[in-house]
């Protein structure tokens, strides 16, 4: 059975590898034989999604083309799937094994150990354990979205996707068409950078606001994905993280110590309130909505706006 499965999934890359053009599920079963077997087009499906998934975990780039028909093809470029000689130091390979003891889930640490066992097959040095302890402090990211496992594969197969998403400031989500770029985790909440088809812009998603199922489409990017460090700038602006101006806020006593780090500037009002000079950038009327009654935003107009506009929208549910 198992050497069955390994020719099937052999079969399956050289498809994919050998074809200048996308193949369909129905070309790819007459190829294949195993998939000729098939005792139905359900048996068949199942076998080939399957297969895909496996391919993919074993590090091939399968990319989801569709045509002007509609019908969705498949296909491998060779360009995609070539790598360079992999050489690397101690202190290199100590950091990737720490990256790997990052996830909780157990389909990333998976992918993590597949990806550094493929690592040392490639030129880790042998005298060197990824996984050796490093320090007292393990690193852990939760993850609690059930959005971030879809858009995570999303990103890393380049795959539009559709999700219903609701604004602070908005009483009912609303359907959103974007290519995801990335995911990024600011504050201890993760983020998505996108395009957004509907506005023709970029546009950065805090993934504890989709709700609902995140479904994918079969087609391809129509924006260019810029580079990683754009994204996180892009995000770091988002959440708030890149302030060009200062806001004035009223802040009860012994309350909201994280707003008390970023002041530039406190005096204290008498009657369990003080006054706080903090740095104004995007994002800062969420994060200062999550304080609740014991935040109340002097100045600027627009950032009080903003808030009350937001706490209308949660207390309409």
């Amino acid at each position: 059975m198992a050497i069955a499965k390994a020719e099937r999934l052999m079969n399956l890359a050289l498809c994919l590898l050998g074809t200048r053009r996308p193949l369909s599920k129905r070309e790819l079963r007459e190829s294949i034989e195993a998939y000729l077997e098939a005792s139905s087009d359900d048996s068949f499906n199942r076998m080939f999604e399957r297969d895909k998934d496996d391919l993919r975990e074993l590090g091939l780039v399968i990319e989801t083309v569709e045509n002007l028909d509609g019908e969705v093809g498949y296909l491998a470029r060779r360009d995609s799937n070539r790598l360079p000689p992999i050489t690397l130091d101690a202190e290199e390979a100590a950091a990737l094994g720490l990256a790997a003891k990052v996830w909780q889930q157990a389909r990333l640490a998976g992918a993590a150990s597949g990806a550094l066992q493929k690592l040392r097959a490639a030129g880790l040095p042998e005298d060197v354990d990824p996984y050796e302890a490093h320090g007292a402090l393990e690193p852990r990211i939760p993850v609690h979205e059930a959005a971030f496992e879809p858009l995570m594969l999303a990103c890393r197969d380049r795959r539009p996707v559709v999700f219903d998403y609701r604004k602070a400031t908005a009483a009912h989500p609303e359907p959103r068409h974007v290519e995801p770029w990335a995911l990024e985790c600011w504050r201890g909440h993760w983020y998505l950078a996108g395009f957004d088809r509907d506005r023709g812009a970029e546009r950065v998603f805090r993934l504890s606001r989709i709700t609902g199922r995140v479904r994918s489409r079969g087609s391809r990017f129509t924006a260019p994905v810029p580079d990683v460090v754009t994204v996180r700038e892009t995000v770091a602006s988002w959440a708030g993280e890149t302030a060009d101006r200062s806001a004035l806020i009223r802040l009860r006593t012994d309350a909201g110590y994280p707003l008390r780090a970023k002041a530039t500037a406190v005096r204290e009002l008498g009657d369990g309130w003080d006054e706080l000079e903090i740095p104004y950038g995007h994002g800062l009327d969420a994060w200062l909505v999550e304080f609740g009654p014991d935040v109340v935003v002097l100045e600027p107009a627009e950032l009080r706006a903003d808030v009350v506009d937001r706490l209308r929208a949660v207390a309409k549910g």
